[in-house]
């Protein structure tokens, strides 16, 4: 009992002091604990039964004269309120974490704050995380932060295009026989994209093939035996239609031997793009070098320069098969080496043409440029 008196006797002093200290307008520095936490064990007014830290003192009320309060409210970047967002409070020493989440209309609030340093951590659904400068609180205050705004959560993403290779390799084929210049004159061979996905050995021989049977390669043919004819070149054909007709015969098979075994046998067997990859940028002589060096060097299917095997081979092979059909005078490597080295000179020639002229009369079919 003397214990309970002086409990009471404690309290009624607390109250007594708070009282006085509010009249005269003095700082509360003390709060006196209730009764039941000086100590006592309940039910018991044995004094070993008083527990350690019994004279821990108790926090304010947000309501009371002394407590420090942190409110705020959580919005997107478009100034709509955040319901349900995870809000932690943390100060400097790390001892003292608090969390909530945000109310209805994106409110939070934290009372019955000691003076120190805290900072915010608000994070959301889909959102990004929003973490606030320090904030120091002193006794009292009450502190609101304005700018609590969660971002759209950044994600990485990656697209993938992914199409089937036999497809993308069709497409290729598509877009080169629609190349025309002046929509007339087959441009096949040239395509304008750097990035071009390359063919697959179907689509290199379909190529080919398209390109021989194309009525301007027909006319080609009959250009090239006509001036054979007028100046008597290999005389070993004759005159008249039977002459022509041979050497008709002749510039056709050489054009197509050539154009198959470079652009389809041996562009499939050393996988080999044969077509002419556009330039366009750098300076005249850079470009130029790069046109007729694309005669003896090619891209490769797997996007890599190398020397062009499949088109100096296949010149050359085409050039030693021409013996067979040639008359029996002209016969001989001189005419294997003539026939190969024409054909890359033409190449090259070609390139040059392409680089610099082609590319701006180049329309594909129905005249589109």
């Amino acid at each position: 009992m003397a214990l309970g008196c002086v409990a009471v006797a404690l309290t009624l002093g607390g109250l007594t002091s708070r009282l006085n200290a509010q009249q005269t307008g003095l700082p509360v520095s003390v709060n006196a604990a209730p009764p039941d936490e000086i100590g006592v064990g309940a039910g018991s007014d044995e004094p070993g039964q008083q527990k350690a830290g019994a004279q821990r003192l108790v926090s304010t009320p947000a309501t009371e004269k002394g407590a420090a309060n942190i409110s705020g409210t959580v919005l997107d970047t478009n100034g709509n309120v955040i319901q349900g967002a995870k809000v932690m409070l943390s100060n400097g020493d790390g001892n003292d974490e608090r969390e909530l989440q945000s109310g209805a209309n994106g409110e939070f609030e934290f009372s019955s704050l000691v003076p120190g340093i805290y900072r915010l951590t608000v994070s959301g659904p889909g959102m990004g995380t929003f973490v606030s400068p320090a904030i120091t609180m002193h006794t009292g205050e009450i502190h609101f932060v304005s700018q609590v705004v969660l971002p759209v959560a950044a994600t990485a993403t990656s697209v993938s295009v992914i199409g089937n290779k036999e497809e993308l390799a069709e497409e290729q084929v598509q877009i080169a026989v629609e190349q025309r210049v002046l929509g007339v004159f087959p441009n096949f061979y040239t395509t304008f994209d750097s990035n071009a996905p390359p063919m697959g050995t179907k689509q290199k021989y379909k190529l080919a093939l398209r390109s021989m049977i194309d009525p301007v390669t027909f006319a080609g043919a009959g250009a090239v035996a006509g001036f054979e004819q007028f100046y008597d070149i290999f005389p070993g054909y004759g005159g008249g239609i039977q002459g022509y007709a041979k050497r008709y015969g002749a510039a056709y098979a050489n054009d197509f031997s050539a154009r198959m075994l470079s652009s389809a046998v041996f562009a499939s067997l050393f996988r080999q793009d044969p077509r002419y990859f556009y330039k366009g940028t750098g300076s005249i002589r850079f470009r130029t070098m790069y046109a007729i060096s694309a005669a003896v060097i090619a891209k490769d299917d797997n996007g890599r320069w190398r020397p062009n095997y499949s088109h100096v081979l296949g010149t050359f092979v085409a050039g030693a098969i021409s013996n067979l059909y040639y008359p029996s005078g002209s016969h001989g490597l001189s005419l294997t080496l003539t026939n190969g080295l024409v054909e890359t000179a033409g190449r090259a020639g070609t390139n040059l043409l392409r680089e610099f002229v082609l590319k701006g009369i180049t329309h594909r079919a129905g005249g589109e440029p």
